[in-house]
């Protein structure tokens, strides 16, 4: 089970859709046409930017109390959900290097079929977890 990371996003009506940033995170802004395609696309930026933060060994912000964030005119502040699990498998493509063991048997009839491994175990763990219907 993955661990949400609640942040509060400043929300802001434009004369068409909405512009979103969070506060804690320098230079996460993203926007929408409606509220909840603008949560989404924050929600994205928000795994984008701590992506990035990782990759230069930065911490990652912790987030601040909504209360706390100044608004404007035509703005206001919700709490957006990132889901680190949801957004690595949504958007992660990074192949990792696993080593397994088989029976001989199984593996000369495998090969003589050429049998591609990897795209076996992953059609074979995607059934296991049920991840596509």
């Amino acid at each position: 089970m993955s661990v949400k990371i609640y942040y509060p996003a400043v929300f802001q009506k434009e004369d068409t859709g909405y512009s979103v940033w969070v506060p804690d995170i320098e230079g996460c802004v993203s926007q929408g046409e409606a509220i909840g395609e603008a949560a989404e696309n924050i929600s994205d930026a928000i795994g984008l930017m701590l992506e990035t933060l990782a990759e230069h060994n930065v911490d990652i912000p912790a987030p601040s109390s909504p209360e706390t964030i100044p608004v404007k005119k035509n703005q206001f502040v919700s709490v957006v959900a990132f889901d680190p699990a949801e957004y690595e498998e949504k958007y992660s493509t990074k192949a990792v290097k696993k080593t397994l063991t088989i029976p001989s048997w199984l593996n000369t009839i495998a090969e003589r079929a050429h049998v591609n491994f990897s795209a076996v175990l992953q059609e074979a763990l995607i059934e296991k977890f049920h991840l596509k219907n």
